[in-house]
């Protein structure tokens, strides 16, 4: 598990994919599973109503390389009862982020 906090190269990023998963890295805006990715960001303050799970497939397009797929997801007193993100300004923050960390 890597705490990701400044820009991380497109090659490195596709090398921890081929550690574990091949061809997508499983994060928290952040592992192996993101539970244990979600447990590291509460230990050192994050609150769980603002991480959420996605996956970042290396091989993608910048446009098409994040998907919101997580058991983390699903919270009903946020109004999220999905494994996806639904709220279309936490996606885009999301991307934002992702895009700002990962050098294409």
């Amino acid at each position: 598990m890597e705490l990701i906090d400044k820009k991380i190269s497109g090659s490195k990023l596709a090398e921890i994919a081929n550690e574990r998963f091949g061809d997508l890295v499983k994060a928290v805006v952040g592992g192996e599973l993101h539970a244990d990715e979600e447990a590291m960001l509460l230990e050192r303050g994050s609150k769980q109503e603002n991480l959420w799970g996605i996956n970042i497939y290396v091989d993608k397009p910048t446009s098409e390389r994040t998907k919101f797929d997580s058991m983390i997801n699903i919270r009903p007193r946020q109004n999220n009862r999905s494994r996806d993100v639904l709220d279309e300004a936490i996606r885009g923050r999301i991307v934002a982020i992702v895009n700002n960390l990962v050098e294409a």
